[in-house]
């Protein structure tokens, strides 16, 4: 997989999906809103903890410095 996210969206993946995580597994939410709440938060997290997001190949978008995108 070719590093498609960098810079400071990384960083700001990784935070937003341990929030997002949190909120979930904390916050008195309906079991739907809970159910979101995980799942974009682990998406967020993993997307970013890789560095590669299938969305992102999908539209042609790389956040990416020039000499990271070979692999991450």
């Amino acid at each position: 997989m070719a590093c498609n996210v960098g810079g400071i969206e990384r960083p700001v993946r990784i935070i937003l999906g341990i929030l997002l995580i949190g909120i979930g597994v904390f916050a008195a939410l309906p079991p739907v809103g809970v159910g979101i709440a995980l799942a974009m938060g682990t998406i967020a997290l993993v997307t970013g903890a890789l560095g590669f997001c299938p969305l992102w190949s999908l539209f042609g978008i790389n956040t990416c410095s020039v000499g990271a995108g070979k692999k991450a």
